[in-house]
């Protein structure tokens, strides 16, 4: 039985009504009334509030209300009330555990960031405490991370030399922190998280990954033992120091520092092929350099050559809130390197505590952390701290080791603490090649080859973005790469917009279904019908573009037709499913293309418009031109009814 449409502006009727325009025939119906000022607290709602955050609110008494309320801003006050002896237990096992790799992590990575390696020790102890109450993840371990640091001391180096200007270069990266906690924070206090979701999985992976190899070969001065090295962050600059360089090349380093890498490469594959034996890995980098400190120094009269950190202050971090700066030559600097690493660690910390909730079954507030880790930056400048966030290969080992809450980060605290305050006598002798090895073992993991082949498998564009985000931060630089990254993130999203996806459909026969001519092999022309597939939004920026591939579609279709011998083409189906929004200039498309079939005798009839699209049409005034057999629910009630039609016409 066909089933026509007519419109109505009425909302829909209840089960037992009947149609209106005859036997079996349906309306395809306007959404109900809404005014202006609804319409729009929907679409923000839907915009910075998808996930409600006030539900739980609804129905409770005021003082519970209260309660709730500092529990959504202080998670702590969650699971606190409920912490029980054996939590602690497993929460100090995993906070040791993931100490004794946070330790030598942080000397390493503060080194990276050209800073010196006190700071990160500092950044090790106060960001852990603030995250700890203000952060909702079970899992994520807090600290430097490699990628953070690696941009933020190739983009300040650009323009101060931490050798030459130690105290400027320090101001630097202390306001560039604020600005990066202050910009994380912002995001997540205004809701604006989306904008981290501009760097793609495709376009992570090809930085990660040139950023791994940059910063493994700006360890071979220290595991060569090279004195003078370049400061510049390409590949071939790099590669030429190494070679330059090659009389400054200690065997002893070389040595020493290869059997040290070794070590730490076995042990970390011994944990990757069985994660039960997770503490392998956690505890070598602290292992090692326990014993080459050890080693140089009783060895040190026959180790002249081998280079060590040196004397370590003692004590707990030192205040930094006086030596931000808000205004003055290198502001500018300082903003853009905070918000380029506070982008870049908040999609690391997010990503790193989505993955290991999911792995428990519990949820991860994105905005929450958002501000979690933007007033933790914000602190930790003020404490003497560079950028952190969650790290991934501290936060498995953290997961490994059986954490049950945020306790574990206060524990690691604590370890640190007590090693600023009594132990750091003792890292005076560790040579600097046990933390360029400790480096390459941790950035070898952000190599991701499997993920390089799915993307190859899966999406040709996708691989060229990471190719081409991988080759940016190796030949050009980390900055630039990054930017590339973003930039094609972009245009990939651009192009999707621009440039939708178009079907011609035919028919399953014996069915009702409606499937891709090119797809479905069994897939059948209606004699007389031409049916197109639109699967975008219709807007200003593809508007043109649909126009001139639907008449393609059309024009390519009646030469088909033509070589075939088969009837004229009286009808064209535009499906609009998948077509989820529309404005004037889409509008405009339809009424333009309606008026050129029709000079060519052709009837365009639209099948199954969304609401919000549907009301707009019925705005605009242009169904009128549609008439009576111009909208249906189906493309199959369309060619059953216009045929029935074309049949009962004299």
């Amino acid at each position: 039985m066909a089933i026509n449409v007519s419109i109505a502006e009425n909302s829909l009727p209840p089960p037992s009504a009947t149609p209106t325009s005859g036997a079996g025939v349906l309306d395809v119906r306007l959404p109900p009334p809404t005014t202006t000022a609804k319409k729009l607290q929907h679409r923000l709602l839907e915009i910075f509030f998808p996930d409600d955050p006030l539900h739980r609110f609804k129905d409770q008494t005021l003082s519970r209300k209260f309660v709730l309320g500092l529990q959504y801003f202080l998670p702590i006050l969650q699971w606190a009330p409920h912490y029980t002896l054996k939590l602690l237990k497993s929460d100090v096992v995993s906070g040791l555990t993931i100490a004794s790799l946070a330790i030598p992590q942080g000397i390493s990575y503060a080194k990276l960031a050209n800073l010196p390696p006190i700071i990160g020790l500092y950044s090790s102890f106060v960001p852990p405490l603030i995250y700890s109450v203000l952060g909702s993840s079970k899992h994520l371990a807090v600290g430097p991370v490699s990628i953070a640091s690696l941009v933020m001391g190739t983009m300040l180096r650009e323009a101060v030399s931490e050798e030459e200007n130690p105290t400027l270069y320090l101001q630097l990266v202390f306001t560039a922190t604020f600005f990066a906690g202050l910009f994380q924070a912002s995001l997540g206090f205004l809701r604006l998280g989306f904008v981290i979701d501009f760097l793609s999985k495709a376009t992570l992976v090809g930085f990660m990954a040139g950023a791994a190899v940059i910063v493994a070969l700006q360890q071979l001065k220290g595991l060569l033992g090279i004195i003078h090295f370049t400061s510049k962050m390409q590949l071939i600059p790099v590669l030429s120091s190494v070679f330059n360089e090659n009389n400054e090349w200690s065997w002893q380093t070389i040595v020493m520092g290869m059997c040290f890498l070794i070590v730490l490469l076995v042990t970390r594959q011994i944990s990757m092929r069985n994660p039960k034996l997770f503490w392998i890995s956690a505890a070598a980098p602290l292992t090692s350099v326990i014993l080459s400190t050890a080693l140089v120094a009783c060895l040190k009269s026959k180790l002249p050559d081998i280079q060590t950190i040196g004397k370590l202050p003692e004590g707990v971090n030192p205040p930094s809130a006086n030596m931000l700066f808000f205004s003055g030559r290198y502001i500018g600097l300082a903003i853009k390197t905070g918000i380029i690493t506070g982008i870049l660690s908040l999609t690391e910390g997010i990503a790193v505590g989505r993955t290991f909730a999911t792995l428990k079954n519990y949820q991860v507030d994105g905005n929450k952390e958002m501000m979690a880790i933007g007033l933790m930056n914000m602190s930790g400048s003020c404490t003497s701290c560079y950028v952190t966030t969650g790290s991934f290969s501290r936060s498995a080992v953290n997961y490994n080791a059986g954490a049950q809450t945020a306790v574990s980060n206060i524990v690691m605290a604590a370890a640190v603490l007590i090693t600023l305050l009594f132990l750091m006598p003792l890292f005076r002798y560790t040579p600097n090649l046990i933390l360029a090895a400790i480096i390459i073992t941790a950035v070898v993991g952000l190599i991701d080859y499997k993920g390089v082949y799915e993307l190859w498998k899966v999406d040709k564009l996708d691989f060229l973005a990471a190719l081409c985000s991988f080759f940016g931060v190796l030949f050009i630089s980390v900055p630039i790469g990054l930017a590339i990254a973003v930039g094609i993130s972009v245009f990939k999203i651009l192009l999707h917009v621009t440039r939708p996806n178009t079907v011609p459909l035919g028919n399953i026969p014996g069915t009702q279904v409606y499937q891709s001519l090119n797809r479905y092999r069994e897939a059948v022309r209606i004699p007389s019908f031409f049916i197109i597939a639109v699967e975008a939004p219709i807007y200003f920026a593809n508007s043109a573009y649909l126009q001139e591939r639907i008449l393609r579609w059309i024009r390519e279709e009646e030469g088909w037709l033509a070589s075939n011998s088969c009837s004229d083409m009286k009808c064209v189906i535009l499906d609009m499913t998948a077509v989820t929004g529309i404005d004037t200039s889409g509008i405009d498309l339809i009424t333009e293309l309606q008026r050129m079939l029709n000079l060519r005798s052709i009837k365009l009839v639209l099948v199954n418009p969304v609401g919000s699209v549907m009301e707009k049409l019925h705005h605009s005034n242009i169904l009128e031109s549609f008439g009576f057999e111009g909208l249906y629910l189906t493309i199959g009630e369309a060619v059953m009814d216009i045929s029935s039609s074309c049949k009962a016409e004299p």
